[in-house]
């Protein structure tokens, strides 16, 4: 376009130029010349252009053949080494200059600037004689950019009230948006006296990056003037806040203004909104309408374009855009890999990559995530060992890749290793590990993970936050898990759920039904993940009515449609009490096919109160969905036996053997000296399996003698649950004190009979532990400190019968008791 306008004088215009060039030196007078004067504005606006265009040698060529420079052409020529980073040349260029003016010195304030060379740059503004509002504007972005608010404030200050409005307060108050500080920034935007578009566009802006979406579209229709930045801010800010339809509608509008025009960043905005919303419809027709008036698919309109027909699923209309794309940048070949890998074709994905003539980290990031994201961990490594440079990113997509797949001990396999390379671990990287360490329920790991978090200074980093409280909970540690998220200054909808979730499942129930509550007083929209927790401990509590109103709730209320997961917590709450009318009707009303979550909660339910046809529609169909399970022939042939059906019973047992269906062994594990110890019933493969042979016939030798059995040698029910409880806080205890040694000195072992509740005085405890120093080093192994624990238990089962048979009259206290019953039984 630019040669079309200069053709209808270019023949005059080229030997006018040559002719210049050729001339060593000038009159005053012939400078004054209108003709020479065009020709140095002419030069002055190629140099810009060239410097914009990143064309320094153009503009260098430019410059040095004019044969008279103005401080116009200096500056022009000082400008663009700045915009182009040379800021050495810039100076140069500065101390060369025979005139300077004002423009010359905020000119290199500005370079300066541009650089983060925030000092030099003051320096230079203490420099300048003539100040006006562009420096002291200038100086104060310099501050706000390098986040030193205090001197911008300070400098602020010091501007003369005439001179304030609008560009100096403008520089202050998008400091104040830039650190968030909005309410700072509103005192100062309604104090101003003069505003201009740029004030009233920052505003707005502000208002719609801080959610505060009403605030900004009561500013915007308040604003004397608006320009295409104005328009675009407050559709961006719809979109960012949900809102497709008002921002989608403004856009319309926007059309409608003859004083704007729709420009690249404001299609750029609308496309990807289109995609995120699945907005097809829309997005097709925007699409033609960037046709229609001619835009080019240059990188970032192209990129958007790409991006939203991957979100559509339209993989070949994406691939066609990128085709007759001018220019390809490498964001747009990784929004095609992207969109592949989201859209499950890695093959393609893979197929693109390769093609790539250069690659950036992204690229190499995003197909190790791709096939990690497939369980092809093997791929994945080997990438990431072809990646020319290995920063933090790709070190955290294989950590992430791992724990995906749960393998966490390689998880923690690659940290070390990234540690050992000297690679700087970022909050990414922790939340995976503290996820592998919830994975795994093994706290050890977690505190040392923490433990890095907190020397690396990212205590506070939300992610890290959010990943800390579900680590902690998953692990039984809630109260260290509540104390993460009361320290949280803004928590998010992430937060919430992760603690009420926690609460729920470590059977805190009261304690998540109350943070939810909490959480909807404050404005905190909850979402399904939020209504998932809440129903769960619904379920274990056995409140009906309560989970019946907040499942009504979450749909008439948030407009949250309930997911089969969420049906499935219904079906479990009703089914648990008995409520099976309802059942069927729920399952009816189901917009979706029920998953084997509902089906197994229907089986469980039935079960529990003896419904046999129920239990057997369940059976038949998680038997479809899951044809390899065991759970519904095992119930179903459990509950026959109960109803008397043997016949039934022995057909299932028989359809079961016959498609050679075997119920997965049950499973536990326990970490001793930092490793885990994994144990499968009827597994004998651990290489100390004879050691816990012996230590579990020590304990069954215990339970008998502390239990009455019957004349068949069993215990009821109810008995093997209370032994049960006991000796599982009689492990935890000895696992919190024998610090990797294996056992326990007697002072930790009169803690531990303190941490299980027991509270014997120095006597009582120093008599029995005389008795029970089998090893005669002073020190208790885990079966001795079993064999501790039952007697003291037993001592108090006894007294506390001794003391009911005699209605309270017994003078000893238990103290003495089990001093006395163990010298007693010495003796004897």
């Amino acid at each position: 376009m630019s040669s079309i306008i200069i053709y209808p004088f270019a023949k005059r215009l080229t030997l006018s130029i040559n002719n210049c060039f050729s001339i060593k030196s000038f009159s005053n007078s012939a400078l004054q010349h209108p003709k020479v004067n065009n020709f140095i504005v002419f030069f002055n606006s190629e140099i810009s252009k060239h410097g914009r265009n990143r064309n320094l040698k153009e503009a260098e060529s430019v410059f040095n053949r004019m044969p008279y420079k103005n401080v116009v052409s200096w500056t022009a020529m000082l400008t663009a080494y700045a915009q182009n980073g040379e800021i050495s040349k810039a100076r140069g260029v500065f101390d060369t200059m025979p005139h300077r003016t004002t423009a010359s010195y905020n000119a290199m304030l500005t370079a300066y600037i541009r650089n983060n060379l925030v000092e030099e740059a003051f320096q230079m503004f203490e420099k300048t004689w003539e100040k006006n509002p562009v420096s002291y504007a200038a100086m104060i972005t310099g501050f706000v950019q390098a986040g030193i608010l205090d001197r911008a404030e300070e400098l602020y200050g010091k501007v003369s009230a005439g001179w304030r409005d609008p560009v100096c307060s403008n520089s202050l108050m998008n400091g104040y948006l830039k650190l968030g500080r909005l309410e700072e920034a509103v005192t100062l935007f309604e104090g101003m006296i003069e505003r201009d578009v740029v004030s009233w566009s920052s505003m707005l802006d502000g208002y719609c990056k801080k959610g505060r979406i009403f605030e900004a579209r009561e500013l915007f229709h308040k604003m004397p003037e608006r320009n295409v930045v104005t328009w675009t801010s407050m559709i961006d800010g719809y979109m960012k806040g949900g809102f497709f339809n008002e921002g989608f509608g403004l856009f319309l509008s926007m059309r409608g203004d003859c004083l704007v025009t729709v420009n690249s960043t404001t299609f750029t905005i609308i496309l990807e909104a289109c995609g995120d919303f699945g907005r097809q419809p829309e997005g097709l027709q925007v699409h033609g309408l960037v046709l229609r008036m001619g835009f080019e698919f240059d990188g970032f309109l192209g990129s958007s374009m790409i991006s939203m027909y991957c979100k559509f699923g339209c993989l070949d209309v994406a691939r066609l855009v990128f085709q007759i794309m001018s220019k390809k940048d490498v964001i747009s070949w990784n929004l095609l890999i992207t969109g592949h890998i989201q859209n499950d074709d890695i093959d393609e994905a893979y197929i693109i990559f390769e093609r790539m003539k250069s690659k950036d980290e992204f690229s190499w990031t995003t197909m190790i995530t791709g096939f990690a994201n497939i369980g092809n961990m093997e791929k994945a490594v080997e990438l990431f060992g072809m990646m020319p440079k290995k920063d933090g990113i790709a070190w955290t997509s294989v950590i992430s890749g791992f724990v995906t797949n749960d393998e966490h001990e390689q998880a923690f396999h690659w940290f070390n290793s990234m540690i050992a390379n000297a690679i700087q671990p970022n909050p990414i990287t922790f939340s995976s590990l503290i996820s592998a360490s919830a994975g795994l329920a093994t706290l050890d790991q977690g505190l040392q993970i923490h433990a890095h978090v907190i020397k690396m200074i990212m205590e506070n980093d939300l992610s890290i936050q959010n990943s800390l409280i579900s680590m902690y909970t998953k692990c039984g540690n809630v109260v260290d898990a509540y104390n993460i998220f009361n320290d949280i200054t803004s928590p998010n909808i992430v937060s919430y759920n992760s603690m009420i979730t926690g609460f729920a499942q470590n059977g805190f129930r009261e304690g998540a039904l109350k943070l939810f509550t909490k959480m909807m007083t404050i404005g905190q929209e909850p979402n399904e993940i939020t209504f998932l927790a809440v129903l769960s401990t619904c379920v274990h509590v056995g409140l009906v009515e309560e989970g019946k109103k907040y499942f009504e709730k979450m749909k008439s209320v948030y407009h949250i449609e309930p997911s089969v997961d969420h049906y499935a917590c219904m079906v479990d709450l009703l089914g648990r009490a008995g409520l099976f009318d309802e059942i069927i009707d729920l399952v009816n009303s189901m917009p979706m096919k029920p998953h084997a979550g509902v089906w197994g909660a229907l089986l469980s339910a039935s079960r529990e109160h003896l419904c046999v046809d129920l239990a057997k529609l369940a059976a038949e169909q998680l038997i479809d969905l899951e044809p390899g399970s065991a759970t519904p022939y095992v119930v179903l042939s459990n509950l026959y036996s109960i109803s008397g059906k043997k016949k039934d019973e022995d057909q299932i047992r028989k359809i079961k053997k016959l498609k050679g269906i075997k119920k997965s062994p049950g499973c536990s594990w326990i970490t001793v000296q930092n490793r885990v110890h994994l144990f499968l019933a009827g597994d004998d493969s651990h290489k100390e399996i004879e050691l816990v042979k012996v230590t579990l016939q020590t304990i069954m030798k215990e339970m008998r003698e502390m239990y009455d059995f019957d004349k068949n040698g069993t215990m009821s029910f109810e008995e093997f649950v209370a032994l049960n409880k006991f000796l599982t806080k009689v492990q935890q205890a000895f696992s919190d004190l024998e610090r990797d040694r294996g056992y326990l000195l007697p002072d930790a072992v009169f803690e531990g009979l303190q941490k299980i509740g027991f509270s014997l005085d120095s006597p009582a405890f120093y008599t029995v532990c005389e008795s029970f120093d089998k090893q005669k080093n002073g020190v208790f192994r885990l079966d001795d400190f079993i064999s501790l624990c039952i007697f003291v238990q037993s001592s108090r089962n006894l007294f506390n019968s001794f003391d009911t048979a005699k209605q309270g009259r017994v003078t000893l206290d238990f103290n003495q008791f089990v001093y006395c019953s163990k010298s007693i039984s010495d003796t004897s």
